[in-house]
């Protein structure tokens, strides 16, 4: 069995498929790339994964950017399918376009009923909410976002009949913003707030939360 054939199949068994956009460069951080700042113990990118697994998506695709390599070389992601982004100084709407394409089977043969877009420098984010989210797919017409007090957030699931309009419309820093604005009667929203903290790792300051 081919290796495509193996991904085909484990996302026709678990339709949901866990898209980590992990390519940010850390500008804020002193150039310090996102998906290797440490957090109990391994590295973010590692620490994303894992939640994603736990939640329920047996098959995980991370977008890679800044300082790629080194991620790979420095992060144990065995069984993830990485796709590199060149573009991934333009902001992470080119991620998210990446992470699209390679679900959509352009890269890597296959096709997923919906993406469970996760962000790597949101380690407040886990597997309780992910899993939340994850289980409002009802098909590839779904649209279900975390949601804290109220206020649309992180995770997204993204059902497949939804992607090239994402794609279309994802440019700079505001990835899937504008196309769910204007499709938001049709997102289900899940609170997360008893069970995730929704805090982004972009300045030195919030390095804080991060934990040895």
């Amino acid at each position: 069995m081919t290796d495509n054939e193996d991904r085909a199949n484990d996302e026709a068994a678990a339709p949901v498929v866990g898209l980590l956009l992990a390519a940010g460069g850390g500008r804020r951080l002193g150039g310090r790339p996102k998906a290797l700042l440490e957090h109990r113990g391994q590295p973010l990118v590692e620490h994303a994964v894992a939640a994603l697994r736990a939640a329920g998506c047996a098959r995980v695709h991370v977008v890679l950017g800044a300082r790629a390599d080194d991620v790979r070389a420095r992060a144990a992601l065995d069984g993830c399918v990485l796709v590199d982004n060149p573009e991934w100084e333009q902001g992470m709407g080119s991620s998210l376009r990446a992470g699209l394409a390679s679900l959509a089977g352009t890269r890597s043969g296959t096709r997923a009923g919906a993406a469970l877009v996760s962000l790597v420098d949101q380690p407040g984010i886990g597997a309780p909410a992910m899993a939340r989210v994850r289980s409002g797919y009802r098909d590839e017409r779904s649209l279900v976002s975390a949601a804290y007090a109220g206020v649309r957030g992180h995770p997204v699931l993204l059902g497949a009949a939804h992607w090239a309009g994402v794609a279309a419309t994802a440019t700079g820093d505001w990835g899937a913003r504008a196309y769910l604005r204007e499709h938001e009667a049709e997102i289900a929203l899940v609170e997360c707030g008893d069970v995730a903290r929704p805090y982004d790792i972009d300045t030195e300051a919030d390095l804080i939360h991060l934990e040895p």
